[in-house]
């Protein structure tokens, strides 16, 4: 049986990238403004400022950057400000996360609670809180929580535009493969053992 010879095939180098969070995200996980009214309203809670926090950190990252601009460049600039806003929509998004989970947890522990069968969901004795109703406090602190660090990314987000002049968009990162590093090094060895 003969073998044909096929052309070698050329291996393209994927390079994966770790992507960021993005303010989409944040915005699927973190309440609104109206849905945060409402949840204030509904669980005796302070009404938040939201346009107030967004506006107050909008100008926070504008004045700093105007205090840094004779001291960086503008790619300097541009890349402080990249993982500022970055760290203030990681942030965001880790608590409209916590904030989902309680929300999950709030639900499960009502839907046990409303099954008269089930001894141990039962209310506490009067004048004390059952598990369900701490669980959907709980969620309702934690919605306030991830709506105020959302107001907070997208003035940290729109600060950037003004300032950079330009979308911001999160930093992506190559994912590192340490075997590809460790087996070219192994060649290069091999390669000068050779001559």
């Amino acid at each position: 049986m003969t073998k044909t010879a096929r052309a070698p095939r050329q291996s393209a180098k994927v390079v994966q990238l770790r992507k960021g969070t993005t303010l989409e995200m944040v915005r699927l996980a973190c309440p609104d403004a109206t849905q945060a009214t409402r949840i204030s309203e509904s669980f005796g809670l302070p009404v938040l400022d939201s346009d107030g926090i967004r506006d107050l950190h909008e100008r926070l990252i504008v004045e700093t950057a105007t205090s840094l601009s004779e001291g960086l460049g503008e790619r300097a600039m541009q890349i402080h400000l990249q993982r500022i806003v970055g760290a203030y929509v990681g942030s965001a998004h880790g608590a409209g996360q916590f904030y989902s989970r309680a929300v999950t947890e709030a639900r499960d522990a009502t839907a046990k609670a409303a099954n008269d069968a089930r001894d141990e969901d039962l209310d506490g004795p009067v004048g004390f809180d059952g598990a369900a109703q701490r669980k959907r406090e709980f969620a309702a602190d934690m919605a306030l929580q991830s709506h105020a660090l959302r107001m907070a990314a997208e003035g940290a987000i729109a600060a950037y535009e003004q300032v950079v002049g330009e979308r911001w968009k999160p930093f992506e990162r190559p994912i590192e493969n340490p075997g590809n590093a460790v087996d070219r090094k192994a060649a290069a060895l091999q390669m000068e053992a050779l001559g």
